[in-house]
């Protein structure tokens, strides 16, 4: 028996409480998976799992063997990639999960340039709005807004996503003036969901720090930076965005800012990574590629108080 194949299998069938979604992550069969645990069950002559045509679930002694093994099959990966690292030679396979908004127009990027500095790798880059489980969905890598909740889970601080208020000229031009926060209840918004508060209600920071709370009525909410944007360009509305999604806009003049000496709270980013994983070389060289380039993105600051510095002034 291959002891390291059968932990292998055994604690990713534990991770994702399915021998076919572990077998669909190792890239095996899933005869092959339910093999390698059942010679490790008759090894150790204990039950390690309880199968039923819904799901597995851990036994006692399971788990106490996945927590026994798990750290150090993370280790034994590392070693073996660490061998080759010291040749100069980085390579593996990540999966890395970001929210859409900045995995189109950032990372992206950063993972061509990464694969074009280290052919021997190989990554899967998954972009959805939603907040991921990275050891139940064997991601290695995540990039994740607010607040990082998890003991399992290492973060390293990104910067702060500043957050802002445009319009086009086109809009502005038709629309009745907005000199005052107050004056956005009158007037058409287009926002993502994420930022209203309870009952529809937007808050701006002031320079001074100070909150504004504002009841609004928005024509349009999405989930989508990309339709955001379309819809401001097309003069739909004022809208509240990331300011690192329209730099390029508002250089051009296509959009301009709206309450310039206001804007939205901004949240915090992280990359975030297992800490079963955490050691993984190319992990760690990933890791080390993307922060400085995504730390060198206008409208991402090294504070929250720094919000207001990088922000473009309204033409």
């Amino acid at each position: 028996m291959d002891i390291n194949a059968a932990l292998k299998a055994f604690v990713r069938t534990v991770e994702r409480e399915s021998i076919t979604a572990a077998a669909r992550d190792l890239g095996i069969s899933q005869p092959a998976v339910t093999k390698h645990i059942r010679n490790l069950e008759a090894r150790l002559n204990a039950r390690l799992l309880e199968r039923s045509p819904k799901n597995v679930r851990v036994t006692a002694q399971g788990a106490e063997l996945y927590d026994s093994c798990r750290h150090a099959l993370a280790s034994i990966d590392a070693a073996l990639e660490g061998v080759s690292l010291n040749d100069g030679v980085v390579e593996g396979a990540l999966r890395i999960h970001a929210p859409v908004c900045i995995g189109e127009k950032h990372v992206h990027p950063i993972v061509m340039a990464f694969l074009d500095a280290h052919p021997n790798t190989n990554i899967e880059l998954v972009l959805e709005n939603r907040q991921v489980d990275l050891i139940h969905e064997n991601f290695d890598i995540a990039i994740r807004f607010g607040k990082i909740e998890g003991q399992d889970v290492i973060a390293r601080r990104i910067g702060w996503i500043q957050r802002i208020l445009v319009a086009s000229p086109e809009f502005l031009d038709v629309a009745p003036p907005v000199d005052r926060p107050e004056q956005l209840c009158d007037i058409a918004l287009v926002a993502t969901k994420n930022v209203l508060e309870k009952r529809n209600e937007l808050q701006l920071l002031s320079h001074a720090n100070e909150a504004v709370t504002i009841a609004v009525s928005p024509v349009l909410t999405t989930n989508s930076a990309q339709v955001l944007l379309k819809s401001l360009l097309a003069g739909r509305g004022i809208g509240t965005i990331q300011t690192n999604q329209v730099i390029d806009e508002i250089d051009d003049g296509r959009l301009v800012r709206v309450l310039p000496d206001y804007a939205l709270k901004p949240i915090a980013a992280s990359l975030t990574y297992p800490s079963t994983k955490f050691m993984r070389p190319v992990v760690r060289a990933f890791t080390d590629f993307a922060i400085t380039r995504l730390r060198a993105i206008t409208g991402i600051s090294a504070e929250p108080a720094c919000a207001f510095d990088a922000m473009p002034e309204k033409a």
